[in-house]
Parts: C-alpha cells; sequence; structure tokens
C-alpha cells in the first residue's frame, strides 16, 4: 500500500480533536454555554470540568473556547500546565499563551501585544519569540497579582465587543498538588467576587475528580466555588454519528457490524476511539471497512492503547507466568471494577493461593485500588480495556 497516496488521517489519537470533527457532548456544551452567557452578562462563573484520562476533556474545553469567542464575544484562553508544578510557572504560562493564541479579532490581537510587549522578544520568520528572561523575572508579581493582571488585559480590549473572559487550565496534574494552587484558584475566585468591579471571568479547571479531592485537601473551602461537570463515556450513538461522519470526510464507508463492532470496543473512550479508527484509515485500501477490517484493526490497537495508557512497570508484572492465569479471569470482560469473592469462584486452587499476592502486587504498581470491602476498581479505565483486547489477540494467536 502507497501510503502516500492515503492523505491526511481525520484521527487524532493524542491530540485534542479539531473544531469540524467534535461530535457529542450536548449536555456538558450546553451547560458550559449557560456559564458563558452569565460571564458574557457580567457575572463570573466557575467551573470543574471532570473526567477520567481520555474522556475528552480538553476537547470540549477547545470546543467550548471556539463557541465563546465568536457567540459570546468572550476572550479565550487555553492554557495547558502539563509540567508545571509552582503558582509563579502557571503565571508565566498564561502569558506565552496569551501571546501566542490566535485571537479572532487582529486589532485585538494588536492591543495585547502591544499591553504585553515586554515579554515580546525578536520578530521572526513565521511570528515573534517570547522574552523569558523579562517574563520569568515578573512571574512572582504576575502570580501575586494575577487579578489586577487580567482585569487589565480586559480593559485594553473590551472596546473591541469583547464581554469578558474565559480562561482554561488544562491538564493540572502535577500543579494542583502543590497547596498552593488550591489558595490561589480560590483567592482569584473570591477577589473577583468581592470587588466593586468584577471582572466577566469564566474559569474553567479541567482535571480527573482525584484532582479536585487534592486541591479540596489542600484547601477545604475551595469545594464551593465550582460548578462541577461531569463527562462520562460517549454514548453508542454519540460514537456513531462520529464514526460516520469522519470516516465519510475522507469518503470511506463502513459497515453496520463493523460500526457496531468497533463502538462496542472503544466503550465510549475518545482516545482509544481515535486510535482504532486511526488504525482503520491507515489500514483501509477499497474505501469500505467490513467487519474482518474492523476485528484486524481492534487487535493491531491494542497493543498500542497499552503503550500508551498501561505503564512499563505494570506491563512486566502482567507478563508474569505467576498471574496470567488470574489475569485472564479478572479481565474476561473490560469492566472497571470487580469483586475478590467472584474472581475467586473462577480460580483454581492454586492459583486462588496466589490471588492476594496478585492484588497487594497491582496495587503497589497503581493499576488497581480498593473500593468497598472485597471490591477493586482499575485507577484508569484504558488498564482493563487493554488487557481485555490483550487477551483476546492472545487467544487469537494460540487459535483458541
Amino acid at each position: 500500500m502507497d501510503y502516500n497516496d492515503k492523505g491526511k488521517s481525520p484521527f487524532y489519537p493524542g491530540q485534542p480533536v479539531p473544531i469540524d470533527f467534535f461530535t457529542g457532548r450536548l449536555a456538558q456544551v450546553e451547560r458550559i454555554s449557560r456559564s458563558l452567557i452569565q460571564t458574557e452578562n457580567g457575572k463570573p462563573q466557575a467551573i470543574f470540568l471532570s473526567g477520567e484520562y481520555g474522556i475528552g476533556k480538553s476537547s470540549l474545553a477547545g470546543f467550548t473556547k471556539y463557541l465563546a469567542e465568536r457567540k459570546n464575544h468572550l476572550l479565550g484562553i487555553h492554557v495547558l500546565l502539563g509540567g508545571i508544578n509552582r503558582v509563579e510557572d502557571l503565571a508565566s504560562k498564561v502569558v506565552e499563551t496569551i501571546l501566542r493564541e490566535q485571537i479572532i479579532k487582529e486589532r485585538t490581537g494588536e492591543k495585547i501585544k502591544n499591553a504585553l510587549s515586554k515579554y515580546v522578544g525578536k520578530q521572526e520568520l513565521f511570528g515573534f519569540s517570547i522574552n523569558f528572561d523579562a517574563l520569568n523575572s515578573d512571574s512572582l508579581n504576575i502570580s501575586k497579582g494575577f487579578l489586577p493582571f487580567l482585569s487589565s488585559l480586559y480593559e485594553k480590549v473590551k472596546e473591541d465587543n469583547i464581554k469578558g473572559i474565559y480562561l482554561i487550565f488544562d491538564e493540572v496534574n502535577g500543579i494542583a498538588k502543590n497547596p498552593n494552587f488550591s489558595h490561589f484558584i480560590k483567592s482569584l475566585v473570591d477577589d473577583n467576587a468581592l470587588s466593586r468591579r468584577p471582572l466577566p471571568l469564566m474559569l474553567m479547571v479541567c482535571g480527573i475528580e482525584e484532582r479536585r479531592s487534592e486541591m479540596i485537601r489542600e484547601h477545604p473551602p475551595i469545594e464551593r466555588i465550582f460548578d462541577i461537570i461531569d463527562i462520562e463515556p460517549m454514548s453508542n450513538e454519540e460514537m456513531k454519528e462520529f464514526y460516520r461522519k469522519t470516516f465519510r470526510s475522507v469518503n470511506i464507508e463502513i459497515e453496520q457490524e463493523a460500526l457496531k463492532m468497533i463502538c462496542h470496543y472503544a466503550s465510549g473512550y475518545p482516545k482509544i476511539m481515535h486510535i482504532i479508527g486511526d488504525t482503520l484509515f491507515w489500514n483501509e485500501n477499497d474505501n469500505l471497512i467490513s467487519k474482518q477490517d474492523a476485528i484486524d484493526g481492534i487487535f493491531q490497537s491494542a497493543e498500542e492503547i497499552g503503550r500508551k495508557f498501561v505503564n512499563e512497570q505494570v506491563l512486566k508484572a502482567l507478563h508474569s507466568k505467576d498471574y496470567k492465569s488470574i489475569l485472564g479471569r479478572v479481565v474476561e470482560t473490560p469492566i472497571l471494577t470487580f469483586k475478590k469473592v467472584e474472581i475467586e469462584k473462577k480460580l483454581t486452587l492454586v492459583e486462588k493461593k496466589k490471588f492476594h499476592n496478585f492484588l497487594q502486587r497491582m496495587k503497589k504498581l497503581n493499576a488497581i485500588k480498593s473500593s468497598e470491602r472485597g471490591e477493586y476498581e482499575f485507577n484508569n479505565r484504558m488498564v482493563p480495556l487493554y488487557l481485555y483486547l490483550n487477551q483476546i489477540n492472545q487467544q487469537k494467536i494460540k487459535g483458541k
């Protein structure tokens, strides 16, 4: 197959989904849109967008930023905080993001660039560099006066029919563990609410529920400031709509049985949906995805899912000869939780003797955790799904 003839894949494994391919999440979009309207009318809002890894938080945040800019006249700032652990570094990242954002209105973009000219470096062929020396030296002051910084920025651009600011803090895994982050967020929201002229600010923090719990442990009062929006796995109809729309964008049709199969294995998780879809795209050679194409693509995707979402240490433990048979019983179906007593019923006497050590080993590797008594839960839905697909693949290889 000549891959040069395939063109551009419409799937984006490991990346936020482009606006043109965003599908579903109507309930969440409507709830966020209500808050955007409130912000547009001058009432500050704060949302915690909660969902597991791979559920599509960044894509949803990006899509609502697109809506906010075009429908609600807000200045959108989507800040990716991966690798950031300190509040002052967060402040620097916000400034850097503002300067690099593609502002819809050219006039507004120029005003922002002029307002932050101290941090603009040399003009380059494809834009300009950031003066990180100046930015880093001011980062502490910016973080301490973050609300005045945002308010000053808003004052510079509101004449361009900018009604407020939509600030998104995404990828907060590292900084959420810093107690200063919780205090920073709480102060930002409360100081704004108590000011004489509150800034029309829509604040969104994106993270898994564990991160919100960490923030509450560090500073309990923060619990009350957020409107919590949970993202659940996509419904079957949402997945079907996504696959039909995306494949048709590159003139590929998909058989009903094939569509049913890939939706079943994707389990409503966008990251897995994109991995499987991308594999099928590159494997396809006749503009039609059949049931057999789907089977082959699912098996091929299983290994990639494992590489991306199951760390090397866990993989080594799972490949241990002593645990393979037990593992097969645990992941006979790709469910998130399992009960010890139910698995024990399926084990041989030898396996039962090893089961306790298996569970303790998996807990130490942070693959599972105890929930209620005698019940265990995988820390990441990607793990049982990969293991389930991998089990099927192994059985296929053995001819079972």
